[in-house]
């Protein structure tokens, strides 16, 4: 097994360990429960990039953790000690504050498959990351803050063996166009863990640097070249829908972004497909950039539009970074056009270069949501893979510099 091999567990389609395949990783396999995020993890990272080396004893297809462990325990056990690095976090929709925040939410539960996994395989270090709600208790019944999940984590962590330190960090300071504050969690067996977030800041200039990018990004810089007013074509993958085409390059963020794609002006981007606006639709929309104080997330309590049925609606502003790119689409309006942002356009915001294709359906809605993964869910539930790419380059750094050992045994 090479020195710097990890596996991915909650691996969504794949932004954290895109992230780690830009830093030298590799993977040893992902585990994720859906099918549509699968299939982009495995299109991008297994088919087309081979990132994977994949252990023949698991199919490559979609898995549940608790499966995985259930099932394949007797090979699990085998890697026991011999993986430097095993990241994921649970689904955060039971723990968000954006969200309904169940306390009995079933996937909170998720946290408990994590601790198991992490006992089998006993990785070097772990890399867990979570929403900011994963930080703050539950209240109980006598309306008194309860233990937060992220305090439960930690404590079981450290019985396994394992040092463990975790911050909130907005990802919108790493070159990322997007106010994104998220809580990682390292947990090293050998180490000291704090020398991970010192790395991860002392590195970020000069990272930055070498991409050719500003410490904050804006979302005209991530964007800008993807308007409507660029032109449209037949969408390749879905019939009766318009995509957008490429316009010029006007930024160095979005030069990274389409570095890979060869010279695509006039041609339509992956995922890049509008929606079908009904006409009273695009005049609301109109009328929030008309009235609407921009990044305000405006709700119908407000009474700044009429007619305004969505529970929350923001407008995004050209000049500064966006709010958290979530799976509903329909939360932002454009900073200039009268419309939601497409699939590439919040691929973007996120991080994700043009030639990640995304796969599957790119909306849905009602129950289905409890079950599909369609690619807005697919997008706003990943990794910034910009992010990622900074966190891998810093736990390299650790094992280089022998702030932690790392097995380099041949399995």
């Amino acid at each position: 097994m090479k020195q710097f091999s990890y596996i991915d567990i909650f691996a969504g389609c794949g932004g954290l360990s895109l992230g780690l395949h830009n830093a030298g990783w590799e993977g040893l396999f992902a585990i994720e429960k859906s099918k549509d995020a699968f299939t982009t993890l495995k299109y991008n990272l297994v088919d087309k990039e081979k990132h994977f080396c994949w252990n023949e004893w698991l199919p490559q297809t979609e898995h549940d953790i608790n499966e995985i462990i259930t099932k394949y325990r007797e090979e699990l056990e085998k890697l026991s000690g011999k993986v430097s690095l095993v990241v994921g976090g649970p689904p955060c929709q039971g723990f968000s504050m954006a969200g309904q925040r169940k306390k009995n939410d079933i996937r909170n539960k998720l946290s408990e498959s994590y601790i198991e996994f992490i006992s089998i395989v006993q990785p070097q270090m772990l890399i867990f990351e979570n929403v900011q709600g994963f930080t703050i208790g539950f209240k109980d019944g006598d309306d008194k803050k309860g233990v937060p999940y992220s305090k439960i984590l930690k404590d079981k962590l450290e019985k396994l063996g394992y040092s463990v330190e975790g911050k909130m960090i907005d990802i919108s300071e790493f070159g990322v166009p997007q106010k994104r504050n998220r809580f990682i969690m390292i947990g090293v067996l050998q180490g000291n863990p704090h020398d991970f977030f010192e790395l991860l800041y002392s590195n970020k200039k000069n990272f930055l640097r070498q991409k050719g990018l500003n410490e904050h990004v804006s979302v005209s810089e991530a964007i800008g070249d993807l308007l409507k007013e660029n032109g449209t074509m037949p969408t390749p993958d879905f019939k009766n829908y318009e995509s957008g085409i490429y316009g010029k390059i006007q930024s160095n963020y979005q030069k990274l972004m389409r570095e890979n794609t060869g010279n695509v002006e006039g041609k339509v981007a992956d995922s890049h497909r509008f929606a079908k606006h009904s006409e009273e639709t695009i005049n609301l929309n109109r009328e929030m950039l008309l009235k609407c104080p921009k990044l305000k997330r405006v709700t119908p309590k407000d009474n700044l539009i009429e007619n305004l049925r969505k529970r929350g609606v923001t407008v995004l502003d050209e000049k500064k970074a966006a709010p958290t790119v979530t799976a509903h689409p329909d939360d932002f309006v454009h900073y200039c056009e009268p419309r939601i942002l497409t699939v590439r356009e919040s691929a973007r915001i996120q991080s994700f270069p043009d030639d990640f294709e995304f796969k599957g359906k790119y909306t849905t809605g009602g129950q289905l949501r409890k079950v599909e993964v369609p690619r807005c869910t697919q997008v706003g539930n990943a990794v910034p893979p910009l992010f990622a790419e900074q966190i891998g380059i810093a736990l390299k750094e650790m094992i280089k510099n022998g702030v932690v050992k790392s097995e380099t045994t041949t399995v």
